[in-house]
């Protein structure tokens, strides 16, 4: 594989940008982030193979309901005055995100998970395509329901996509030929099911990603014909965009330009092949030293070649990848955005996700957010290279991109909400203490983040996010540091086009640490857009729990005006060190627009449910939407507790919901579940709700493990009980033991005699009891000095194996960084030939995330197999519901030579391919 050398680029940034690799790395990765359990019940995002989508309808797919968004795309996005005078008007932006950590596993209507990559710089782009697919779990993937809903608030269409690997990476020629297929008449019966996708679930077209080595030319006109058939079948507004990689010649080479090999893909003569295309990330290299390569060139031709076609310059889309080192890297701007001119075409981000999957926390995220999409300075006033006199390093994405709105019209309200959080406020009431996200909820968040002002001199008032204080959603806008009167802050939020009315009135709600603070709204005029009037309600409301102030202010004097900008000014005619205030709620709405109030919902049910030990239990619910001619904005769902409080379970636009599961409280018999309409202004309609039956409260199932069973006379033993979660008591037996018996849960037991011993545990609650008894601890001297790993680097042999670099015997290397992969279905074996009969007693196995790798991607059912002759084998443990990246499994100690881990659920979603970074066998030698 080739290396291509740039001249401007730092050779201590470039070693990922340069790598020109065949595949261009477009490639569904694994990414950090959610990992939830799947419960029975819970309903997950699409993803098919081609024969497969030929199979799906919504009418057979219980899962469909719950993965239509519900949001319509907004129209009429505008940009308005630009931020700052380097972003070019003209040019679009598409951003290629893995918004779930996996293709398979996704929740349709988000999680229990605060860990969410909840993007939110909309203002940027002008399309968004959720990146995803994988050889081992689906190749077609729809946007999930908060995604499609998310991007359609902020006027943003958003495309799923089709992603043909390549071989190396799992890519099947046919499957290429599977999405191909055609009828006797003509028509292409999987690009009928991709449109009907769209139509059903509500989202706005496809990202045609093939990347397959070993198609022909006739693939190619086969091709070409598939996507003008879907451009002939599909609605206007309905969106294909083609990735530069398959050639006339049916090869897969990449361009980074419209050439005459690729322009087939694009434009036919007068037919359009497809709405846009994303050119790879050459583009940007040239070899100016030996002129071995020249991409830069050909893409520089790309728009008077796009012309000659009757197209848009516009509609290239010049990719960056920046998926392993997001703004760390240099990019070639001054070919892309010519200082001075015209952009040469739009611009294509593949993984902007970075900022996310690179962080640890979520300030880390949103901090690295922020840079990434406005610069250093995090101020879209102030942008510009990051390295001064550098062009080729991260300027922020506002530098050259404007941003557009949808704060338009004679409404708007915005709570800061980010769609997700670690509570969920109501009006000021935390309903909810427990994580969730969900990016249906997300509100529209502020255009410009930060433009902070203050006196020349001074320091401004910080703005952030606050996930610890909400009045509606699970977050707020916070404001710290501090304020006088020779130092107050002018926060400017949002770009609005909102025609005041005699009947206009503007609302903040807020919070603060000292009532010395003014909180005043800003507003700019479309006459005058960068000078602002503030206004102090002279009145304040307290309204909810924890001090909110909620004050209102009038505009009927400033009727026929239009306001272009949203802010808020921060004052205090004495000094307030340490000063805080949060931000709930900020709206422009009419006074004599009263909202109706919505009904109840009709024919509310539990369509499905299941219960887990007697005490877990979830709940699809479905409704009929309010007759009364009142759009719903959302249907809170609560759970009402035996103590009568109401625990909000979530929120969601759709008229079906899954519940999470729920536990049981003070062995309740039944659970009662209410709906609740809102209206446009956050106003709760009439309720109505639901009942679900528990089962028979259960008796306990005795169970325990020991962090060890082999041991020297005088060790000691911890013992930990892993008793059904009913369970009140535990009696403890330990003959030979110090102590022989205990009350404890989880107990400590000395043993100074050698020898072989039993345990029992019996557990117990008002229900009855359960006893369990296993022989299982050995003490002798030959344990003095500890247990060896007898399988460090013994023979090993596997079912299968991706390549040489992944086979058996990287699992019993010892190194964290090397791995045993098989891939294909399951079960998947892994046998050691520990080279001689010993005494085992423990394993040790290291997962997915022991080597760095989403958690999504740990073993989820396995089982370990020991034996004499590796003929005959005996389960000597057996886990159905692992989530850990690491996991120890002690048992009584047994002889053999060989030791077997079959792999039953590779991971915790859907992918088949297991990943095991060291298997461990403990034991005497």
């Amino acid at each position: 594989m080739k290396r291509l050398k740039q001249n401007y680029l730092m050779k201590s940034k470039r070693k990922h940008q340069i790598a020109m690799m065949a595949g261009s790395m477009m490639l569904a990765a694994s990414l950090f982030g959610f990992s939830g359990q799947a419960k029975a019940e819970q309903p997950h995002s699409s993803y098919w193979y081609p024969n497969t989508l030929i199979e799906w309808s919504p009418a057979k797919d219980k899962d469909a309901p719950f993965n239509r968004g519900t949001v319509e795309l907004k129209e009429g996005r505008f940009q308005g005055v630009k931020t700052n005078s380097t972003s070019k008007e003209q040019p679009k932006l598409i951003a290629l995100s893995s918004m779930h950590p996996s293709t398979s596993g996704a929740p349709s209507q988000g999680s229990e998970n605060f860990r969410s990559y909840t993007f939110s710089f909309w203002q940027y782009i002008d399309n968004l395509v959720m990146w995803g697919g994988s050889a081992g779990e689906g190749l077609i993937v729809p946007p999930s329901a908060d995604v499609i809903d998310a991007a359609h608030k902020n006027g943003v269409p958003v495309l799923g996509t089709v992603f043909l690997p390549q071989t190396e990476h799992g890519g099947k020629i046919e499957w290429m030929r599977d999405l191909l297929q055609q009828r006797k008449d003509g028509s292409f019966p999987v690009a009928d099911k991709l449109i009907e996708v769209a139509n059903y679930y509500g989202f706005d077209g496809w990202f045609i990603n093939q990347e397959t080595q070993g198609a022909t030319q006739e693939d190619a006109a086969k091709m070409q014909q598939f996507l003008k058939y879907m451009q002939q079948m599909k609605g206007s507004k309905m969106e294909v965009v083609w990735y530069d990689s398959m050639i006339d010649e049916g090869k897969i080479k990449w361009q980074g330009a419209l050439t005459d090999k690729n322009k087939m893909f694009f434009q036919d003569g007068a037919s359009r092949v497809s709405d846009q295309m994303f050119l790879d990330f050459r583009w940007q290299y040239k070899d100016e030293v030996n002129g071995k390569y020249d991409y830069v060139t050909p893409y520089l031709n790309s728009p008077q070649k796009v012309k000659e076609l009757g197209r848009n310059p516009y509609d290239l889309f010049a990719g960056i990848d920046v998926e392993a080192e997001g703004y760390e890297n240099e990019y070639n701007w001054p070919v892309l955005f010519p200082e001075g001119k015209e952009a040469t075409t739009s611009l294509g981000i593949y993984r902007p996700d970075w900022a996310y999957n690179s962080s640890k926390t979520q300030e880390e995220y949103m901090e690295k957010e922020e840079i990434f999409w406005v610069g250093a300075n995090k101020n879209p006033l102030h942008t510009g290279p990051s390295e001064a006199g550098n062009p080729y390093s991260w300027r922020g994405i506002a530098h050259d991109i404007t941003d557009k709105s949808v704060v338009d019209g004679s409404e708007f309200i915005t709570n800061f909400n980010t769609g997700n959080g670690h509570l969920y406020a109501v009006d000021g009431k935390v309903m909810r203490d427990k994580d969730w996200s969900n990016r249906s909820l997300q509100d529209i968040l502020p255009t410009w983040r930060w433009i902070v002002e203050t006196n020349e001199g001074e320091t401004p008032l910080t703005p952030a996010f606050d996930f610890g204080t909400a009045y509606n959603g699970g977050s707020s806008l916070k404001l710290e540091g501090d304020l006088s009167a020779a130092n107050p802050t002018h926060l400017k939020l949002y770009k609005t086009n909102m025609p005041v009315e005699a009947t206009t009135e503007l609302s903040v709600t807020y919070q603060a640490n000292s009532e010395a603070g003014k909180v005043k709204i800003g507003v700019a005029f479309s006459d005058a857009p960068d000078q602002y009037t503030f206004f102090e309600p002279k009145k304040w409301t307290t309204v909810g729990d924890n001090n909110w102030k909620q004050g209102d202010v009038r505009l009927n004097q400033y009727k026929g005006r239009t306001i272009v900008g949203l802010s808020l000014k921060f004052e205090s005619q004495t000094v307030i060190k340490d000063y805080k205030a949060n931000i709930g709620q900020l709206s422009v709405t009419q006074v004599n627009d009263q909202a109706k109030t919505p009904k109840a919902v009709t024919n509310l049910k539990v369509t499905d449910n299941d219960f887990r030990d007697g005490i877990y239990g979830d709940a699809r619910l479905s409704w009929d939407a309010p007759k009364n001619d009142e759009d719903v904005l959302y249907y809170q769902v609560y759970r009402v507790k035996p103590d009568g409080k109401y625990e909000l379970m979530g929120m969601t636009g759709n008229t079906v919901y899954y519940v999470p599961e729920m536990r049981r409280l003070d062995k309740e018999l039944a659970t009662k579940l209410i709906v609740i309409p809102l209206n446009r202004h956050y106003e709760a309609g009439k309720s109505a709700s639901v009942t679900f039956e528990w089962p028979g409260y259960p008796k306990p199932v005795a169970n325990f493990e020991a962090d060890q069973t082999l041991i020297a006379p005088g060790d000691s033993v911890k013992f930990t009980d892993k008793s059904s979660e009913v369970t009140e008591s535990w009696n403890w037996s330990f003959p030979g033991g110090e102590p022989s018996s205990s009350t404890e849960r989880n107990p400590v037991v000395t043993y100074h005699e050698e020898g072989n011993y039993a345990v029992t545990l019996t557990a117990k609650n008002s229900e009855g009891e359960d006893v369990i008894r296993k022989q299982m601890i050995t003490v002798t001297k030959e344990a003095v000095g500890g247990v060896s790993d007898l399988a460090l680097k013994q023979k090993a042999t596997a079912s299968s194996f991706v390549n040489e670099k992944e086979a058996a015997p990287f699992a019993v290397d010892g190194d964290d960084h090397t791995k045993w992969c098989a891939v294909g279905d399951a079960p998947h074996t892994l046998t050691v030939d520990l080279g001689a009969e010993h005494k085992i007693s423990e394993f040790v196995i290291k997962h997915a995330e022991a080597g760095g790798e989403a958690a999504a991607f740990n073993s989820r059912a396995f089982k370990i197999q020991l034996s004499t002759d590796g003929e005959h084998w005996t389960d000597v443990v057996a886990v159905k519901d692992n989530t850990a990246g690491v996991s120890k499994h002690a048992i009584a100690l047994t002889p053999a030579r060989y030791a077997r881990l079959i792999v039953e659920k590779p991971t915790q979603g859907g992918d088949t391919a297991a990943r095991i970074y060291g298997f461990e066998v403990k034991g005497l030698k």
